[in-house]
């Protein structure tokens, strides 16, 4: 009998090593590869998707990635290049890159009644910013959050839009750019993105409220949700009010300094009003969408800093933002201060934050400076016959390497002048930068130490 048991459960212990082979955090990186390799067979041999000549192999792996990792950057024009069909497919590259296709995944299992395994939903939940005991109740509140914000953002778009493009012909704009714009993605239907309605503020702030309700993160939203609306919850979590204060003060600030340096520039000739919501388009922007309302070949180099800095910072954890994160960096910052102040603890809104989750911030911070900075020496290797020439376009280089790394998707007209070889790098820093930080933070979170009965003696090292 003992030995019909071992027979009878052997193949569901092999099984289940083999699952527990691959950790939630595998499994979300996968994912994306999974889903970029796909949009990218996709655009190599679906018919009907180009008014012209199909893309290459490596073009068609940028652009796939671009779109997965909601970012943005076109080496072709996706309002000429591509037909109605070719659009849709992009745009279902976005909506699944921008949740996440274990989002997805897991919905579907719920729906069918049963529970997915523990490490789908820990990889699920780690794409939206929350544990594998909160992970269902979160998923559903992703799905009817994106519909209802996307919907809405589809609706006001096609109200402002029905005038100039007609009833019919503002449809697909609208909700072409709704999603784009709540998935932080950065791709439009324009050949000039948002050039075209810098005098409209009224558009101007539709997506641009569009860009920050996805920048904020699900897991915000939903508690936001639950303590404003359903009255769930009795306040707002630290890491909510983190977020939410981050981001405002970035945006109101930004937006002082481009107004202030941009007004006889890029914003020269605008309104009152038309001025003020493009400092204010040009602040929510770089964090993480990619639309742009003016030329950056022609801001001024304070702005282009700014621009630089907001691009690496990006937007909350758990949202279709990229960037190290606003959470990281308002730790470091309020970390920073309490050295500066004399504590030894580092503490907001009664609440006293972890040293492990301000090592967790610095180590992510210095991870990301290392990865631009490796990234623009590759650069420079393989485009360094152009760079050479032309030091400006040393400033073109590294902005586009802060955007893709940030997966913003905002270019100085370089990328789609790239080689082949430039545009695999920027692949990779797209992919990195989507899922590296936030799978690089889950992995911290999740690791648990092995108990030692010892510890090594201290040891003294200068610092600073």
């Amino acid at each position: 009998m003992r030995f019909a048991v071992a027979d009878l459960t052997r193949p569901a212990e092999y099984r289940r090593g083999r699952l527990h082979a691959i950790t939630g955090v595998q499994l979300f990186v996968l994912s994306f590869a999974g889903l970029i390799a796909l949009g990218a067979i996709g655009l190599l041999v679906l018919p009907g998707l180009y008014t012209g000549e199909r893309l290459g192999v490596v073009d068609a792996l940028f652009t796939s990635a671009s779109a997965v990792c909601v970012t943005g950057l076109v080496v072709v024009d996706t309002a000429t290049y591509f037909t109605r069909l070719g659009q849709l497919w992009i745009l279902l590259l976005i909506q699944a890159g921008g949740l996440g296709i274990l989002t997805f995944a897991t919905l579907i299992i719920r729906l069918l009644g049963r529970r997915s395994a523990l490490e789908v939903e820990a990889a699920a939940g780690s794409g939206v910013g929350t544990t594998v005991g909160g992970a269902g109740r979160v998923l559903w509140a992703v799905i009817v959050l994106t519909a209802s914000i996307e919907g809405v953002g589809a609706l006001g778009l096609w109200l402002l839009w029905r005038g100039p493009l007609g009833y019919a012909g503002a449809i697909w704009p609208a909700v072409f750019h709704a999603i784009s714009a709540f998935c932080n993605a950065g791709f439009s239907t324009f050949s000039d993105s948002m050039i075209g309605w810098r005098r409209s503020p009224p558009v101007l702030l539709t997506v641009g409220t569009l860009i920050v309700l996805g920048g904020l993160g699900f897991v915000v939203l939903d508690n936001v949700w639950a303590r404003y609306v359903t009255r769930r919850a009795r306040r707002l979590t630290l890491h909510s009010q983190i977020a939410l204060g981050a981001t405002a003060v970035l945006i109101v600030t930004s937006a002082i300094v481009f107004l202030t340096f941009e007004v006889g520039i890029t914003l020269q000739g605008l309104g009152p009003a038309s001025r003020a919501a493009n400092a204010l388009f040009m602040a929510v922007t770089p964090r993480t969408a990619g639309f742009n309302a003016v030329d950056y070949e022609q801001v001024s180099n304070p702005s282009l800093v700014l621009t630089l800095a907001l691009m690496f910072i990006g937007g909350a954890p758990g949202s279709t933002a990229g960037g190290i994160k606003v959470t990281t960096v308002a730790v470091l910052v309020l970390g920073l201060w309490a050295r500066l102040r004399g504590r030894r603890t580092v503490s907001l809104a009664g609440r006293t934050i972890r040293d492990e989750t301000l090592g967790a911030a610095a180590a992510l911070a210095v991870g990301g400076i290392a990865i631009l900075g490796f990234g623009i020496f590759l650069l420079l290797m393989v485009e360094r016959a152009a760079v050479s020439v032309d030091r400006i376009d040393l400033m073109r280089l590294v902005f586009e390497v802060h955007s893709a790394f940030g997966t913003v998707g905002l270019s100085m007209n370089r990328t789609a002048v790239f080689t082949p070889a430039g545009r695999v790098i920027l692949t990779v820093l797209m992919f990195v930068g989507r899922v590296g930080p936030l799978a690089l933070a889950a992995a911290m979170a999740a690791r648990r130490e092995r108990r030692r009965p010892y510890r090594f003696a201290h040891g003294q090292v200068a610092i600073g």
